[in-house]
């Protein structure tokens, strides 16, 4: 039988993933979240996941948040890798009924990464580099102590290491069936980083077609970084240029 990147459905993209797995889950908002994949994630009934991503808005608030929550209360994932600065004492009144209460109770561990190391650590990750040296802000998050330090042409910096994970969940505006990929709007943002940066990368897709419907010079991200494909709920509403 011929190798195929395409699966039926999100329950079978994802039917591999266990207990305890680091998985990359990309997009900065709702509509660039790979939410099909999410659901099914649930459904299946994992647990104890660590999540990297940046759906935790600001402060702890909106419906990234709020998606991200859901699954961190239904046990699929303990742990958060995220930029967002969501501890219990940032949290709004209009949070208090999705992070805080995980915080509190410990069924939630947050890790918090300054987007730009973060995405130096995935790439780091993606390109098989031993890691990045950033500047040491006095008294922020990079002068973490413990992490190796190094002056370079004048500035403190610390050694931030590669960031790879067992899988990643992505979402994309259009896929052949080559696993090339193209984004639309806020999906570029995480999705094409994470891309290279995951043993099993996963994407949905809003639009699926044969090999030549994308044009070369619009693909962003390259077949070779992706091992599957499923059709997310507004599969193929839009053409190759809608």
């Amino acid at each position: 039988m011929p190798f195929r990147k395409v699966y039926d459905s999100a329950a079978a993209a994802i039917a591999d993933i266990g207990d305890g797995a680091t998985v990359l889950i990309g997009g900065a908002a709702p509509h660039s979240a790979p939410s099909g994949l999410l659901d099914a994630l649930r459904a299946a009934g994992v647990q104890g996941l660590t999540g990297v991503c940046d759906f935790a808005d600001g402060d702890g608030s909106g419906a990234g948040a709020a998606k991200i929550a859901e699954i961190a209360a239904a046990g699929v994932i303990s742990r958060l890798i995220t930029p967002a600065l969501v501890a219990p004492a940032s949290l709004t009144d209009a949070a208090c009924g999705t992070f805080r209460p995980l915080l509190e109770s410990g069924a939630l561990a947050i890790d918090i990464v300054p987007r730009g190391v973060l995405a130096e650590r995935l790439r780091a990750g993606g390109a098989g580099i031993g890691g990045v040296f950033v500047p040491a802000a006095a008294g922020g998050v990079n002068a973490d102590a413990g992490l190796e330090t190094r002056t370079i042409n004048g500035v403190d910096c610390v050694l931030q290491t590669p960031l790879r994970a067992d899988f990643a969940l992505l979402r994309a505006a259009r896929a052949n069936t080559m696993g090339n990929l193209t984004y639309q709007g806020a999906q570029r943002g995480w999705n094409a980083v994470m891309a290279a940066a995951a043993r099993i990368t996963i994407v949905e897709a809003d639009y699926i077609g044969e090999p030549g419907t994308i044009d070369p010079e619009r693909v962003i991200t390259p077949g070779i970084y992706v091992n599957r494909i499923v059709a997310g709920r507004a599969a193929n509403a839009a053409g190759p240029d809608g």
